[in-house]
Protein backbone atom coordinates (compact mmCIF):
# COMPACT_ATOMS: atom_id res chain seq x y z
CA UNK A 1 0.00 0.00 0.00
CA UNK A 2 1.27 3.40 -1.02
CA UNK A 3 0.24 7.01 -0.15
CA UNK A 4 -1.37 9.19 -3.15
CA UNK A 5 -0.50 12.93 -3.26
CA UNK A 6 0.42 12.55 0.41
CA UNK A 7 2.13 15.95 1.80
CA UNK A 8 6.05 14.28 2.04
CA UNK A 9 6.97 13.71 5.65
CA UNK A 10 10.73 13.10 6.30
CA UNK A 11 11.87 12.32 10.14
CA UNK A 12 15.09 11.83 11.87
CA UNK A 13 15.03 8.90 14.59
CA UNK A 14 18.31 8.68 17.11
CA UNK A 15 18.86 6.62 19.80
CA UNK A 16 19.83 8.89 22.89
CA UNK A 17 22.11 6.18 24.13
CA UNK A 18 25.51 7.98 23.48
CA UNK A 19 25.87 11.86 21.79
CA UNK A 20 25.62 12.30 18.46
CA UNK A 21 28.55 12.21 16.14
CA UNK A 22 29.28 13.52 12.13
CA UNK A 23 27.27 10.40 10.89
CA UNK A 24 24.18 11.48 12.66
CA UNK A 25 24.68 14.88 11.93
CA UNK A 26 24.60 13.96 7.65
CA UNK A 27 21.59 12.13 8.15
CA UNK A 28 19.91 14.65 9.89
CA UNK A 29 20.95 17.35 7.77
CA UNK A 30 19.66 15.27 4.48
CA UNK A 31 16.63 14.61 5.84
CA UNK A 32 15.69 18.21 6.91
CA UNK A 33 16.71 20.00 3.65
CA UNK A 34 14.93 17.18 1.10
CA UNK A 35 11.89 18.26 3.63
CA UNK A 36 12.74 22.31 2.87
CA UNK A 37 13.23 21.41 -0.68
CA UNK A 38 9.79 20.23 -1.17
CA UNK A 39 8.13 21.64 1.02
CA UNK A 40 7.76 18.44 3.71
CA UNK A 41 7.47 17.96 7.45
CA UNK A 42 10.52 17.25 9.47
CA UNK A 43 10.27 14.95 12.39
CA UNK A 44 11.97 14.01 14.90
CA UNK A 45 11.76 10.56 16.72
CA UNK A 46 13.51 9.38 19.52
CA UNK A 47 14.09 5.82 19.66
CA UNK A 48 14.22 5.06 23.47
CA UNK A 49 13.14 1.40 23.37
CA UNK A 50 16.01 0.43 24.78
CA UNK A 51 15.10 1.77 28.19
CA UNK A 52 18.42 0.09 29.66
CA UNK A 53 20.96 2.09 27.76
CA UNK A 54 18.93 5.04 26.81
CA UNK A 55 19.50 8.25 29.41
CA UNK A 56 17.58 11.38 29.46
CA UNK A 57 21.13 13.42 29.32
CA UNK A 58 21.79 11.82 25.64
CA UNK A 59 18.00 13.09 24.73
CA UNK A 60 18.93 16.28 26.06
CA UNK A 61 22.22 16.86 23.99
CA UNK A 62 20.23 15.61 20.96
CA UNK A 63 18.14 18.59 20.94
CA UNK A 64 20.97 20.70 21.91
CA UNK A 65 23.11 19.41 18.62
CA UNK A 66 20.44 19.66 16.11
CA UNK A 67 19.13 22.77 17.27
CA UNK A 68 23.20 24.33 17.07
CA UNK A 69 23.20 22.50 13.41
CA UNK A 70 20.35 25.10 12.58
CA UNK A 71 17.66 22.43 12.10
CA UNK A 72 13.71 22.76 13.60
CA UNK A 73 11.57 20.11 13.89
CA UNK A 74 7.58 19.70 14.48
CA UNK A 75 6.51 19.06 18.36
CA UNK A 76 6.01 17.15 19.77
CA UNK A 77 8.97 15.21 19.91
CA UNK A 78 7.61 11.61 18.68
CA UNK A 79 9.33 8.96 21.18
CA UNK A 80 9.41 5.09 20.72
CA UNK A 81 8.74 4.35 24.54
CA UNK A 82 5.22 5.97 24.25
CA UNK A 83 3.94 3.40 21.39
CA UNK A 84 4.67 0.01 23.50
CA UNK A 85 1.01 -1.18 23.10
CA UNK A 86 1.55 0.09 19.00
CA UNK A 87 4.35 -2.45 18.99
CA UNK A 88 2.41 -5.46 20.88
CA UNK A 89 -0.76 -5.32 18.42
CA UNK A 90 1.53 -5.62 15.24
CA UNK A 91 3.01 -8.72 16.86
CA UNK A 92 -0.38 -9.79 18.00
CA UNK A 93 -1.50 -9.22 14.07
CA UNK A 94 1.61 -11.36 13.16
CA UNK A 95 0.97 -13.67 15.74
CA UNK A 96 -2.73 -13.92 14.52
CA UNK A 97 -1.30 -14.90 10.69
CA UNK A 98 0.40 -17.97 12.60
CA UNK A 99 4.06 -16.27 11.43
CA UNK A 100 5.68 -15.87 14.71
CA UNK A 101 6.62 -18.31 16.91
CA UNK A 102 8.42 -18.71 20.55
CA UNK A 103 11.95 -19.10 20.33
CA UNK A 104 14.29 -19.60 23.70
CA UNK A 105 17.28 -19.98 22.00
CA UNK A 106 20.45 -17.96 23.22
CA UNK A 107 23.46 -16.92 20.72
CA UNK A 108 25.87 -19.27 22.27
CA UNK A 109 22.63 -22.10 21.97
CA UNK A 110 22.70 -20.69 17.76
CA UNK A 111 26.46 -20.93 17.71
CA UNK A 112 26.80 -24.31 19.24
CA UNK A 113 24.16 -25.70 17.02
CA UNK A 114 25.93 -24.33 13.66
CA UNK A 115 29.34 -24.14 14.47
CA UNK A 116 30.07 -27.57 13.64
CA UNK A 117 28.46 -26.67 9.93
CA UNK A 118 31.15 -25.64 7.36
CA UNK A 119 30.02 -22.63 5.34
CA UNK A 120 26.63 -21.85 7.53
CA UNK A 121 24.69 -19.12 5.58
CA UNK A 122 24.71 -15.61 7.50
CA UNK A 123 22.53 -12.13 7.54
CA UNK A 124 23.17 -9.29 5.78
CA UNK A 125 24.43 -8.56 9.28
CA UNK A 126 26.95 -11.39 9.06
CA UNK A 127 24.90 -13.39 12.12
CA UNK A 128 24.20 -17.04 11.28
CA UNK A 129 21.01 -17.66 10.44
CA UNK A 130 18.61 -19.37 12.67
CA UNK A 131 18.65 -22.60 12.27
CA UNK A 132 14.79 -22.93 13.08
CA UNK A 133 15.53 -25.16 16.38
CA UNK A 134 12.20 -23.82 18.24
CA UNK A 135 10.58 -23.70 14.84
CA UNK A 136 8.63 -27.00 15.57
CA UNK A 137 9.18 -27.44 19.09
CA UNK A 138 5.70 -28.70 20.69
CA UNK A 139 3.32 -26.43 22.51
CA UNK A 140 3.63 -28.50 25.74
CA UNK A 141 7.59 -27.93 26.08
CA UNK A 142 6.99 -24.00 25.60
CA UNK A 143 4.30 -23.95 27.89
CA UNK A 144 6.74 -25.84 30.27
CA UNK A 145 9.66 -23.73 29.53
CA UNK A 146 7.38 -20.58 30.23
CA UNK A 147 6.19 -22.23 33.11
CA UNK A 148 9.77 -22.54 34.30
CA UNK A 149 10.48 -18.67 33.97
CA UNK A 150 12.36 -18.49 30.38
CA UNK A 151 11.40 -15.44 28.45
CA UNK A 152 11.28 -16.06 24.95
CA UNK A 153 12.46 -13.93 22.28
CA UNK A 154 9.66 -13.80 18.59
CA UNK A 155 11.16 -15.20 15.46
CA UNK A 156 9.13 -14.50 12.13
CA UNK A 157 8.51 -17.11 10.39
CA UNK A 158 10.18 -16.35 7.06
CA UNK A 159 9.25 -19.30 4.77
CA UNK A 160 5.54 -18.68 6.00
CA UNK A 161 5.43 -15.16 5.64
CA UNK A 162 6.70 -15.01 1.88
CA UNK A 163 3.89 -17.49 0.89
CA UNK A 164 1.27 -14.66 2.01
CA UNK A 165 3.11 -11.68 -0.01
CA UNK A 166 0.67 -10.82 -3.66
CA UNK A 167 3.82 -11.11 -5.65
CA UNK A 168 7.50 -9.84 -6.32
CA UNK A 169 8.43 -7.89 -3.04
CA UNK A 170 10.42 -4.31 -4.14
CA UNK A 171 11.11 -1.43 -2.90
CA UNK A 172 11.67 2.43 -4.61
CA UNK A 173 14.59 3.33 -4.17
CA UNK A 174 15.45 7.03 -4.64
CA UNK A 175 18.74 8.59 -5.18
CA UNK A 176 19.96 12.40 -4.85
CA UNK A 177 17.53 14.18 -7.57
CA UNK A 178 14.75 12.19 -6.48
CA UNK A 179 14.49 9.87 -9.42
CA UNK A 180 13.28 6.62 -7.99
CA UNK A 181 14.33 2.86 -9.00
CA UNK A 182 12.64 -0.05 -8.71
CA UNK A 183 14.80 -2.47 -5.85
CA UNK A 184 14.08 -6.29 -5.62
CA UNK A 185 13.59 -7.67 -1.66
CA UNK A 186 14.98 -10.28 -1.00
CA UNK A 187 13.88 -10.84 2.99
CA UNK A 188 14.80 -14.67 2.75
CA UNK A 189 18.33 -13.50 3.36
CA UNK A 190 17.25 -12.58 7.30
CA UNK A 191 16.18 -16.24 8.04
CA UNK A 192 13.61 -16.29 10.75
CA UNK A 193 14.50 -12.91 12.46
CA UNK A 194 13.84 -11.98 15.57
CA UNK A 195 11.23 -9.22 15.89
CA UNK A 196 10.67 -9.47 19.69
CA UNK A 197 13.41 -10.11 22.12
CA UNK A 198 13.98 -11.47 25.44
CA UNK A 199 14.89 -8.40 27.28
CA UNK A 200 12.99 -5.78 24.93
CA UNK A 201 9.48 -6.68 23.38
CA UNK A 202 10.03 -4.87 20.01
CA UNK A 203 13.33 -4.96 18.23
CA UNK A 204 14.14 -2.48 16.08
CA UNK A 205 12.79 -4.20 12.82
CA UNK A 206 8.95 -4.19 13.72
CA UNK A 207 9.23 -1.27 15.66
CA UNK A 208 10.25 1.39 12.93
CA UNK A 209 7.95 0.13 10.20
CA UNK A 210 5.24 0.32 12.91
CA UNK A 211 6.32 3.80 13.75
CA UNK A 212 7.35 5.51 9.94
CA UNK A 213 3.28 4.26 9.53
CA UNK A 214 1.88 6.04 12.32
CA UNK A 215 4.00 9.30 11.38
CA UNK A 216 3.23 9.08 8.04
CA UNK A 217 6.58 8.87 6.81
CA UNK A 218 6.82 9.36 3.28
CA UNK A 219 10.48 9.28 2.67
CA UNK A 220 12.76 7.22 4.28
CA UNK A 221 16.28 8.74 5.01
CA UNK A 222 19.33 6.84 6.30
CA UNK A 223 22.22 5.29 5.67
CA UNK A 224 23.17 2.71 3.69
CA UNK A 225 24.30 0.51 6.26
CA UNK A 226 20.59 0.16 6.76
CA UNK A 227 19.89 -0.67 2.40
CA UNK A 228 19.70 -4.74 3.05
CA UNK A 229 17.23 -4.72 6.38
CA UNK A 230 14.75 -2.67 3.99
CA UNK A 231 14.08 -5.95 2.03
CA UNK A 232 12.85 -7.20 5.79
CA UNK A 233 10.75 -3.97 6.17
CA UNK A 234 8.94 -4.45 3.47
CA UNK A 235 8.00 -7.34 4.24
CA UNK A 236 6.27 -6.80 7.47
CA UNK A 237 4.49 -3.46 5.81
CA UNK A 238 3.01 -6.13 3.28
CA UNK A 239 2.05 -8.63 5.43
CA UNK A 240 0.80 -5.84 7.99
CA UNK A 241 -1.19 -3.85 5.32
CA UNK A 242 1.48 -0.90 6.48
CA UNK A 243 2.00 1.98 3.50
CA UNK A 244 5.19 1.57 1.72
CA UNK A 245 7.27 4.62 1.99
CA UNK A 246 10.47 5.15 -0.27
CA UNK A 247 13.73 5.41 0.73
CA UNK A 248 16.96 6.74 0.59
CA UNK A 249 20.21 5.10 1.82
CA UNK A 250 22.82 7.78 1.56
CA UNK A 251 26.62 7.45 1.50
CA UNK A 252 28.13 6.45 5.55
CA UNK A 253 30.75 9.14 6.89
CA UNK A 254 34.16 7.51 7.49
CA UNK A 255 36.64 7.57 9.87
CA UNK A 256 40.44 7.41 9.15
CA UNK A 257 40.71 3.99 8.77
CA UNK A 258 37.59 3.46 6.74
CA UNK A 259 35.00 2.75 8.94
CA UNK A 260 31.72 3.98 9.30
CA UNK A 261 30.92 6.59 12.14
CA UNK A 262 29.81 4.64 15.49
CA UNK A 263 29.41 5.43 19.09
CA UNK A 264 30.71 1.98 19.33
CA UNK A 265 33.78 2.57 18.22
CA UNK A 266 34.19 6.11 19.96
CA UNK A 267 33.56 8.55 17.01
CA UNK A 268 34.69 12.06 18.13
CA UNK A 269 30.69 13.58 19.16
CA UNK A 270 29.49 16.71 17.80
CA UNK A 271 29.71 18.17 21.61
CA UNK A 272 33.67 17.25 20.78
CA UNK A 273 33.59 18.86 18.12
CA UNK A 274 32.03 22.30 19.24
CA UNK A 275 34.18 22.34 22.31
CA UNK A 276 37.26 22.15 19.93
CA UNK A 277 35.99 25.59 17.97
CA UNK A 278 34.69 24.16 14.95
CA UNK A 279 31.60 26.31 13.68
CA UNK A 280 28.36 25.21 12.08
CA UNK A 281 30.07 25.97 8.96
CA UNK A 282 33.06 23.85 9.37
CA UNK A 283 31.27 20.83 10.08
CA UNK A 284 28.76 21.53 7.03
CA UNK A 285 32.34 21.89 4.97
CA UNK A 286 33.48 18.92 6.31
CA UNK A 287 30.09 17.00 5.17
CA UNK A 288 30.17 18.37 1.77
CA UNK A 289 26.83 20.10 2.80
CA UNK A 290 25.58 23.93 2.07
CA UNK A 291 24.06 25.24 4.80
CA UNK A 292 20.56 26.47 5.15
CA UNK A 293 21.94 30.14 4.69
CA UNK A 294 23.29 29.33 1.41
CA UNK A 295 20.77 27.26 -0.09
CA UNK A 296 18.12 29.78 0.10
CA UNK A 297 20.32 32.30 -2.30
CA UNK A 298 20.81 29.27 -5.08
Amino acid sequence: MTRANAQPVFRFAPSPNGLLHLGHAYSAILNYQMAQACGGRFLLRIEDIDTARCRPEFEQAIYEDLAWLGLAWEEPVLRQSEHFSDYAAALDQLAAQKLLYSCFCTRGDISNAVGVTPGWPRDPDEAPLYPGTCKSLPDAERRQKCDAGQHPAQRIDMEKAIQCLCGPLTWRECNGSGEETQIAARPELWGDAVLSRKDIMASYHIAVVVDDARAGVTTVVRGKDLFMATALHRLLQDVLNLPEPAYYHHDLVLDAMGHKLSKSRSATSLRALRQDGLSVADVYNRLGLMPREALSRL
